[in-house]
């Protein structure tokens, strides 16, 4: 084992990131990424300081020879390391891809399926329609359950597929030699896109009110073009979440393979304790989005729920984090 990939793996033994082992050492990320990836080559005093920090010796470090030492950090948990080869990590990473899209566009669906009910329920309203108000109705959830259907079969769908990498998002992995030079360049080569389409995205939701308040200043009273401003509100919104829920997909794999950011060996352990909190939490939000439409018919004021119910979900799982940190 050469250097690049004993730092590698003491590395991933600790739960840190690059960043992380970076501001340990006083180093840029770049320069972490670089001995890694056996591009460039620590300095003694950088070998010193990894030695202290990883509790192995110089020698481990810097002889080819020394395959394995016995160090603090080993235990039972690294033996169960997963171990993830080239043409794993490779299928692993064509799968997620093809998946993201396809639970973006689930999404996207999700968020689009009251339109056709707002829509026809406004011109019924407003006698554009010879539809009674019972058909109106009718024909609307008709259209909403239809798109909810197909959402829900290209999420269980993607999930069934994923089901053989289910251990990447919640076990410590391995990666073979070669592997995390290959991701991470992958990483690099996909950070433009993942920026722009983050950023895009988020703009998208934020501006997606624009067209109602244009309605407002414009026509006074009620009219069907307030009706479309909420219908083109919930087209830019789904728009945005399509950008960022295929992104952050994306950008979620090479994460899982590097084991950084949230699935990082600590990240998972967390995820296992606070699981349980991410499924009630969103099932209650749930509950409570459906019965504020449906009971009081407003549509077009109930989908505010999900923006402050997914800023308070990070909020409290931050606080959640920190109090687990502390203990």
């Amino acid at each position: 084992m050469i250097l690049a990939d004993k730092i590698i793996d003491l590395r991933k033994k600790n739960g840190w990131s690059q960043e992380e082992l970076a501001e340990k050492l006083g180093v840029s990320r770049q320069a972490v990424s670089k001995w890694e990836g056996a591009q460039s080559v620590p300095d003694m005093g950088r070998i010193v300081q990894m030695s202290e920090l990883f509790s192995v010796s110089t020698d481990y470090l810097l002889k080819d020879t020394v395959e394995k030492e016995e160090t603090a950090l080993s235990d039972a948990g690294d033996a169960a390391a997963r171990t993830v080869g080239m043409e794993e990590a490779n299928a692993f990473l064509e799968m997620r891809n093809q998946n993201a899209g396809r639970v973006a566009l689930g999404v996207m669906l999700c968020v689009l399926s009251p339109v056709a009910l707002i829509l026809l329920g406004g011109a019924q309203a407003l006698g554009l329609t010879k539809l009674t108000e019972n058909q109106a109705v009718g024909a609307g959830m008709v259209v909403l359950l239809l798109m909810v259907g197909a959402a829900v079969a290209l999420f269980v769908t993607c999930g069934l597929r994923m089901n053989r990498f289910e251990y990447l998002e919640k076990e410590p992995v391995e990666t073979l030699y070669g592997v995390d030079g290959m991701v991470r360049g992958r990483k690099e080569k996909f950070r433009p896109l993942y920026t722009r389409h983050m950023t895009l995205g988020v703009v998208l939701c934020v501006l997606a009110v624009i067209p109602l308040f244009f309605a407002i200043m414009m026509r006074g009273e009620e009219s069907f073009l307030h009706v479309a401003a909420v219908g083109l509100l919930f087209a830019l919104a789904a728009a945005g979440a399509l950008l960022i829920v295929h992104a952050a997909m994306v950008w979620g794999s090479f994460q899982m393979l590097l084991e950084e950011g949230d699935y990082s060996r600590e990240g998972k352990e967390a995820a296992k304790v606070h699981g349980w909190f991410g499924g009630v939490y969103w099932g209650l939000v749930t509950a409570a989005f459906l019965a504020w439409s449906f009971i009081g018919q407003s549509w077009d004021r109930s989908w505010i729920i999900w923006p402050i119910a997914g800023v308070a979900y990070g909020a409290v799982l931050g606080i959640l984090r920190a109090l687990r940190k502390q203990n």
